[in-house]
């Protein structure tokens, strides 16, 4: 190679996709005869990789994977030599330490790696792990292009007994799945609309050389990313699909790069509508120059999902330590009611009255992770419960859950692993959401409503993909 290692951070992404030829690590090394181990127990340590310990791989190596007993960190691998010092040394440089992960998936100790590094690189490393017979968890979105997801799904195809789960951890959240336990039982009626944001009032740069400038501020620049779809919205619109049981049949929105006119070209703010096949709509903002949200104020957010139907609401968010209120809001005239109200010549009364009997909302109940059935709890449970209450509005208590649904997401990739349980956030959803990222900023960039069933006819030339093999650095 002509530059030196200590130059390998300034590659450009056409360097990226050259680099495992430079270094002599083909992807044909690791493609032949991978070793799955099948699932063994619960109980079993997995030993595990990262590759791409950046920004977001630190962190979840530094306030997670180091204290898990189950999972034992034996490679590391990033092209940055800082990355790479600082990822070691969250295990007093035990772990192997590679600048190619061509080079590290060949060791066939390894069962499991996390996949960290920036979005288009993806797809190319997740198909070398699979490969090599690893079990993979990437962070979203999954893939990065229309080729990679039928790329994926047949991937998946030819490597069915290896785990691929996504980073979305919201399906790991208690608050949130019992959230989902309460709209599935009815508690707010017929889910009709959701409302969700991600507010911030940043420039989303990182200070950087010039040379530098597309490693460290990647998320900035379409060849790399998917901009606010692909880092914030992601995230809620996998909120949205959950709770609906279903998945968006189309997406229109506008997008602009109306402030930060910096160089970057990926929108700075951004609104859409999903449409749902049940007439579900979900509404999404978000934008980079204002944090504020509308209603219940939780210290520190902008981020919130909330969900309405013709009972009431609940308000969810995951910022900074979470929250969840259910709002009751019964209404009083369903659309089976109306034919008989019809029949029985009832007359409505017009304008602003109508509506107004309904229950009072107040200030709305605290969503209680672990909640039971209110009738099988004692009399002294239930007044802890409304003294609990009580304590919340004031601002005395604090919701938290007892698990950071950040960990509760990696400790369970390292348990399905072991067990070969199906993982919350599966291929499936990690396929579907990446597709809603990508259909959104086209809807936003052709300036019309884009059909999901668009996405069967994109990128069919492109399926037979081939590993970058590129050396790889963290987000």
């Amino acid at each position: 190679m002509a530059e030196s290692e200590t130059k390998q951070a300034q590659m450009d992404r056409r360097d990226f996709t050259k680099g495992a030829a430079a270094l002599g690590m083909a992807a044909a090394a690791v493609s032949s005869g991978p070793l799955v181990r099948k699932a063994k127990g619960a109980d079993q340590v997995i030993k595990y990789a990262m590759i791409g310990p950046g920004s977001r791989g630190r962190r979840l190596l530094e306030r997670h994977l180091v204290h898990m007993e189950h999972g034992e960190c034996v490679a590391l691998c990033d092209i940055y030599q800082k990355n790479l010092d600082r990822a070691l040394k969250v295990f007093d440089g035990k772990p192997a330490a590679y600048t190619d992960y061509n080079e590290l998936l060949q060791d066939d100790s390894i069962e499991a790696v996390f996949i960290t590094v920036p979005l288009f690189l993806h797809y190319p490393v997740m198909k070398a792990a699979l490969e090599a017979g690893k079990h993979v968890f990437c962070e979203k979105s999954l893939v990065f292009t229309p080729e990679e997801v039928h790329g994926l799904r047949a991937l998946h195809e030819a490597h069915p007994d290896q785990i691929i789960q996504v980073g979305l951890q919201r399906r790991y959240s208690k608050l949130y799945q019992r959230a989902k336990d309460l709209i599935d039982s009815g508690a707010i009626g017929e889910v009709t609309h959701i409302q969700a944001q991600w507010h911030r009032n940043t420039n989303w740069r990182r200070k950087a050389a010039a040379e530098f400038e597309d490693q460290f501020n990647w998320r900035l620049y379409r060849k790399y990313s998917g901009g606010l779809c692909a880092e914030l919205m992601s995230h809620q619109v996998d909120v949205a699909d959950w709770i609906l049981d279903q998945h968006p049949k189309s997406v229109m929105g506008v997008g602009g790069l109306d402030y930060w006119k910096d160089g970057r070209d990926i929108y700075d703010n951004i609104q859409l509508v999903f449409e749902y096949p049940g007439g579900q709509k979900l509404q999404y903002s978000s934008i980079m120059t204002n944090r504020h949200i509308a209603g219940r104020r939780v210290p520190g957010d902008g981020c919130r999902e909330t969900i309405l139907g013709t009972d009431g609401a609940i308000e969810l968010t995951l910022i900074p330590y979470g929250d969840g209120m259910l709002y009751p809001d019964v209404m009083k005239v369903k659309m089976e009611d109306q034919a008989k109200q019809k029949d029985e010549g009832e007359n409505w009364v017009a304008g602003a009255t109508v509506g107004m009997d309904t229950a009072e909302q107040g200030d709305g109940f605290p969503i209680d992770p672990e909640a039971v059935d209110p009738s099988q709890v004692s009399f002294i449970e239930k007044e802890i419960f409304f003294a609990k209450t009580w304590a919340y509005h004031k601002g005395i208590l604090r919701p938290e859950e007892d698990v950071d649904p950040e960990y509760a997401e990696l400790s369970s990739f390292l348990k399905d692993v072991a067990t070969g349980a199906r993982p919350r956030a599966d291929i499936d959803v990690g396929l579907q959401d990446s597709v809603a990222v990508m259909l959104a900023n086209l809807a936003m960039d052709e300036q019309r409503k884009v059909h999901f069933a668009e996405i069967e006819q994109m990128g069919q030339e492109g399926v037979e993909l081939t590993s970058v093999g590129a050396p790889s650095r963290g987000d």
